[in-house]
C-alpha cells in the first residue's frame, strides 16, 4: 500500500515542507537571537488585542495552551509582555505588550516582511492571492475543529474504560474471598 503513496501529492507533507521553508526564510532574515516566529505571532496578536486573556490568545493564534503558557512565561521574563488577573474572572490572566515588547516587534517587522515577500515570490504573482485564500480556509477549518472538540463533552479514554470495568471484578473477587472465609470458619466450628 505504501508503494502507491506519493509524498509529492500529500498535502500534509507539502504543508510541512512549506512551513520549514518559511521558518528558514524567517531565521535568515530575522536572525537566531531575535524573536521566534511564534513569539512574533504572540507579540503581534497582543499588540493588536491589548488585554486579551491567555485563553483568547490560544484561540487567536492557534498555539496550544501549554506551549502558549510556556512562551508567555519566557516573554514575561524577557520583559516583552506583562500579565495581570482579569477583572471579570480572577482565574484568568490578561496580557499586554510592554514598551520593550513593542520595540522588539517593531525591530523585527521589516525582516519579517522581507521573509514573507521572499516566500510568496516562489509563486507566480497571479496565484498569490488564491494561495493565501486557500491557506485561510484550511486554518479556519482547523480552528473550527478545535472549537468543536473543546465544546464537546469529554469522553472516557480506553484506559479509563478498562479501569472502570476492572473495579467491579476486583470487588466481586473480594466478596468471594469474604464468603470463603465465612464458610471456612463455619466448618471449623
Amino acid at each position: 500500500m505504501a508503494k502507491n503513496f506519493n509524498l509529492d501529492d500529500s498535502p500534509g507533507h507539502l504543508l510541512r515542507r512549506c512551513q520549514q521553508y518559511s521558518f528558514d526564510l524567517y531565521s535568515k532574515e530575522v536572525g537566531g537571537g531575535a524573536l521566534t516566529p511564534r513569539q512574533f505571532t504572540v507579540l503581534s496578536t497582543v499588540e493588536q488585542n491589548e488585554g486579551l486573556s491567555q485563553t483568547d490568545l490560544v484561540h487567536k493564534t492557534g498555539i496550544d495552551r501549554s506551549t502558549l503558557a510556556d512562551m508567555i512565561s519566557r516573554l514575561l521574563k524577557r520583559g516583552l509582555l506583562a500579565r495581570k488577573r482579569t477583572e471579570t474572572d480572577q482565574r484568568a490572566n490578561s496580557v499586554r505588550i510592554t514598551a520593550a515588547g513593542r520595540k522588539a516587534l517593531n525591530g523585527a517587522m521589516p525582516s519579517v516582511r522581507k521573509a514573507e515577500t521572499a516566500l510568496m515570490a516562489a509563486l507566480p504573482a497571479g496565484k498569490r492571492a488564491e494561495f493565501l485564500k486557500s491557506l485561510k480556509i484550511i486554518a479556519e477549518a482547523g480552528a473550527a475543529a478545535e472549537a468543536a472538540a473543546s465544546a464537546a463533552p469529554k469522553r472516557a479514554t480506553r484506559t479509563t474504560k478498562a479501569k472502570t470495568k476492572a473495579k467491579p471484578k476486583k470487588r466481586a473477587a473480594a466478596r468471594k474471598t469474604t464468603v470463603r472465609k465465612k464458610t471456612t470458619r463455619g466448618r471449623r466450628r
